[in-house]
C-alpha cells in the first residue's frame, strides 16, 4: 500500500493547475540540464499560489530521488548558524534541493544568502525561494548570477485555468460562473470559494479586499459545529502557530486531537513544524470577524493564550524562551504599549546576538565613545571586566558586522562601593531603592545599562526588541530579583514610550557630557507575570480607529505598504490603504490615491523642518532607486543620516494622512 505521503503527493499532482513554464524550467534543472538555473526565485502577493507551486516542486524533487530540505521563513532563526544547521544537507550532500517558502518573513537573510551561503552549495544542488518581495536588484543585475538565477512573478490564473481548478474541485457547473465572477483568477479566492461553493450564494463581483475574504471565510466555515470548535478558531486566529498541545492547554475539557484535526482540514490552514498557521490574509480576516462577532470571547481567549505563554516563559527550556517571548509580543502586536516601544522590522537591519568575546571589546568601546563619549566608554570597560556575561553583541545577519551592544547587569545587595563610585547610573538606581523600599540581603536588582546602536541610537529597533525580550525573560526566571531598571539618554521621549509600564524614578545622573533618565519597576510589588498582563489591558480596549475601522497602528502600516508598492499600480490596487476613507469616494481609486500620496509628500516641504523628510521619501519611493542605500547616494547623504530623515518623513506623512482619514481633506 502507498504511504500517506505518497497519497498526498498524488492528490496534489492531480489537483495542481497551471504554472507549466515554472514546472518545465525546474524539471530541466532536476534532469541536470547544464543550461538550467541553479536558483529559482518565485514572487507574488499573498494568495497567488506560491506555496502550492513549491509543494508541487518538492514532490517532483522527491520523486526524482533528490535529497530535500524544506524550510519556512516564518520560523527561521535570527542566527545564520541555525539556518546552516537546518540546511546542512544543502552544503554537504550532492544533488540536494532546498526549498524556502515565505521568504518575506526572513528577507533580512538575503544578502547573506547570495554572498555567503549559496556559493557553498554542494555539487548539483538546487534552491527555490518564494516570497512576496522581489529580490534585491543587485543580484538580478549581477552578471555572475545572470545564468544561475531564474526570477518568476506569479500572476492570476487564466480563465481556462480557473475553470479547470473549479472542475477539479468538483464545483457544480451551475455555480462555476458565479464563483468565477466573484473570485476572478486569484488562486486563494478560487480555492476558498470552491471549497464553500455548495453553500455560498454571493452575487457580488470580485474585489480584492478584506470584505471579500470575510465573505469567503464565513461561507466556507458556515455554522461552526460546536462552541469548542469556535474556541479553537479563536486560538488559531491569535496564536502565531497552533499545536495540538497548545489547544489541549487552552481547552482542557475538550478533545484537542479532534479539534486540531478539524482546524487542519480548513483550506486556509498551513501545516508547519511548529503547528498550524493560517494564511496571513485569512488570519487577519478571521480575527477581525471573530472579534466583531464575539468580542468578549475573543479577548478571553487572548488572556488564556497570554497565561499559557507566561507559564512557558517560566518553565520552557532555555533555548525556547526567546521563541515564547516573540509569540507573546505577536499576541500583543496591536497594543498601544507595544507599538510605542517595539520596532517595525525591515530587510536592512535584522540582527542576531552573541555573548561578548574579548576581541569584541575594542569595537564596543569605539561605539560607546562615538555615541556617548569617553566617560561612558570607560564605564563599558569596567562592566565588561566585571560582568562580561551581561553583554550581548549584535551583528548584522547579512554581513556579520558588529553594529550594537547591550548590557543587562545583575547586582546583588548590598551594593559594591566601587560600582557606586564608578557608574553614576547604577548609583542612581541603588539610591532610588534606598529611598523607596530597600533591597534585602539575598535579593538583587537588574539594570539594562547600555543600549548602544550608533545607526539607530536609542530609538525603537530590533536591538531594543531583542534586549527587552531577554530582560523580561531573565526577570521572569530569576530568583530574588527585587527591581528592574533601564537607562535612556533621551529621558523625555522614553518617559512617553514607557508610560504605564515603567516608572520614571526622576533620577537624571550625568555621565560625561550627557544626562540619563532612569526608569524602573519593583518586581516585588508587581511580579513579572502581572507586569506582562498589563499589556493585555492595553489591547483590551481597541485603539482609536478611523471611520473605515483602521486603528492608527494599522493605518500607518497601510501607508508604508502603499508607498512600497507606489510604482506598481497592479500591486498598489490590492494594498490595505485602498480600504481607507481616503479612497472611499475616488473616481479612479488607484491613480487618485497614488497622486494623493505624492502630493502629501510634497506638502511636507511647506514646513522648513520637512524639506529633508520630503527629499528622503521622494528618493526612497518615487525616484526608482533600487535600494535605500542607492537613495542615500542620490541625495549625497550618509546612510544613517538618510534613514533618520526617512523615519521623520514617514512619521510626518502618516500623521498628515491620519488627520485626513479622521476629518477629511482640509
Amino acid at each position: 500500500m502507498a504511504s500517506v505521503g505518497e497519497r498526498l503527493s498524488r492528490t496534489r499532482k492531480r489537483a495542481f493547475i497551471g504554472r507549466e513554464e515554472q514546472l518545465a524550467r525546474f524539471g530541466q534543472a532536476l534532469d541536470g540540464d547544464p543550461g538550467a538555473p541553479f536558483a529559482f526565485y518565485v514572487l507574488g502577493p499573498g494568495g497567488i499560489g506560491k506555496s502550492a507551486l513549491l509543494r508541487c516542486l518538492a514532490d517532483r524533487a522527491r520523486a526524482s530521488g533528490r535529497p530535500l530540505v524544506e524550510l519556512d521563513g516564518r520560523f527561521v532563526s535570527r542566527d545564520p548558524a541555525d539556518f546552516e544547521r537546518a540546511a546542512a544537507a544543502f552544503l554537504d550532500v550532492p544533488g540536494t534541493v532546498m526549498i524556502l517558502d515565505s521568504f518575506e518573513h526572513c528577507q533580512w537573510l538575503e544578502s547573506w544568502l547570495w554572498q555567503r551561503f549559496l556559493p557553498r552549495a554542494a555539487d548539483d544542488a538546487l534552491v527555490v525561494l518564494a516570497g512576496r518581495l522581489a529580490p534585491q536588484p543587485q543580484w538580478t543585475a549581477d552578471p555572475a548570477w545572470a545564468g544561475l538565477l531564474d526570477v518568476t512573478e506569479l500572476g492570476p490564473f487564466s480563465e481556462e485555468q480557473a475553470r479547470s481548478l473549479l472542475a477539479a474541485a468538483r464545483v457544480l457547473p451551475g455555480l462555476r460562473e458565479r464563483v468565477l465572477r466573484f473570485a476572478g483568477g486569484n488562486p486563494l479566492a478560487l480555492s476558498l470559494a470552491a471549497a464553500g461553493a455548495a453553500t455560498w450564494n454571493g452575487d457580488d463581483l470580485w474585489a480584492p479586499s478584506a470584505d471579500t475574504l470575510r465573505t469567503l471565510l464565513v461561507g466556507l466555515i458556515g455554522e461552526v459545529p460546536t462552541a469548542a470548535h469556535r474556541r479553537a478558531l479563536e486560538v488559531a486566529a491569535q496564536a502565531y502557530s497552533t499545536s495540538e498541545e497548545l489547544l489541549a492547554a487552552l481547552l482542557p475539557d475538550q478533545d484537542a486531537h479532534l479539534l486540531f484535526g478539524w482546524l487542519r482540514d480548513l483550506p486556509f490552514m498551513e501545516a508547519t513544524h511548529r503547528g498550524l498557521h493560517p494564511h496571513d490574509a485569512a488570519r487577519e480576516t478571521l480575527a477581525a470577524d471573530l472579534r466583531w462577532r464575539a468580542p468578549n470571547g475573543f479577548l478571553t481567549m487572548r488572556q488564556r493564550l497570554a497565561e499559557e505563554y507566561l507559564r512557558l516563559l517560566r518553565e520552557a527550556p532555555e533555548e525556547q524562551v526567546w521563541t515564547v517571548t516573540d509569540e507573546l509580543f505577536h499576541l500583543f502586536r496591536d497594543g498601544e504599549m507595544v507599538a510605542r516601544t517595539r520596532s517595525t522590522r525591515s530587510r536592512e537591519e535584522e540582527v542576531h546576538d552573541r555573548p561578548l568575546h574579548p576581541d569584541d571589546l575594542p569595537v564596543l568601546l569605539g561605539m560607546a565613545t562615538e555615541t556617548e563619549g569617553p566617560a561612558s566608554a570607560e564605564i563599558v570597560r569596567y562592566w565588561a571586566e566585571r560582568q562580561p556575561q551581561a553583554f550581548s553583541v549584535y551583528r548584522l545577519v547579512s554581513t556579520g558586522r558588529i553594529v550594537a551592544f547591550t548590557a543587562r547587569l545583575a547586582l546583588p545587595a548590598p551594593p559594591d562601593p566601587e560600582d557606586l563610585a564608578t557608574d553614576p547610573v547604577v548609583a542612581a538606581a541603588w539610591a532610588y531603592t534606598d529611598a523607596t523600599d530597600p533591597v534585602r540581603p539575598g535579593e538583587h536588582i537588574g539594570v539594562s545599562r547600555f543600549t548602544v546602536y550608533p545607526e539607530r541610537y536609542q530609538v525603537p529597533s530590533r536591538v531594543i526588541d531583542l534586549s527587552s525580550s531577554r530582560a523580561q525573560a531573565e526577570s521572569a526566571r530569576a530568583r530574588g530579583r527585587a527591581y528592574g531598571f533601564a537607562a535612556w539618554r533621551d529621558a523625555e521621549a522614553w518617559a512617553a514610550r514607557v508610560k504605564g509600564s515603567l516608572l520614571d524614578t526622576g533620577a537624571r545622573p550625568r555621565v560625561g557630557d550627557h544626562t540619563y533618565g532612569v526608569f524602573g519597576v519593583d518586581w516585588r510589588q508587581v511580579p513579572v507575570e502581572s507586569w506582562l498582563r498589563h499589556f493585555i489591558a492595553s489591547t483590551a480596549v481597541p485603539a482609536p480607529s478611523g471611520p473605515s475601522g483602521f486603528s492608527r497602528t494599522a493605518f500607518d502600516q497601510a501607508v508604508r505598504e502603499a508607498l512600497a508598492h507606489w510604482r506598481d499600480p497592479g500591486t498598489f490596487a490590492v494594498c490595505a490603504l485602498m480600504r481607507a476613507r481616503l479612497a472611499a469616494d475616488l473616481t479612479d481609486p488607484v491613480e487618485e490615491l497614488r497622486t494623493l500620496l505624492r502630493r502629501s509628500v510634497d506638502d511636507l516641504a511647506r514646513d522648513p523642518r520637512g524639506e529633508r523628510a520630503r527629499e528622503a521619501l521622494t528618493a526612497g519611493y518615487f525616484s526608482g532607486a533600487p535600494t535605500q542605500e542607492a537613495a542615500a547616494r542620490r541625495l549625497s547623504l550618509p546612510y544613517g543620516t538618510y534613514r533618520r530623515h526617512l523615519r521623520q518623513g514617514m512619521d510626518l506623512l502618516c500623521e498628515a494622512l491620519w488627520q485626513q482619514e479622521l476629518h477629511g481633506p482640509r
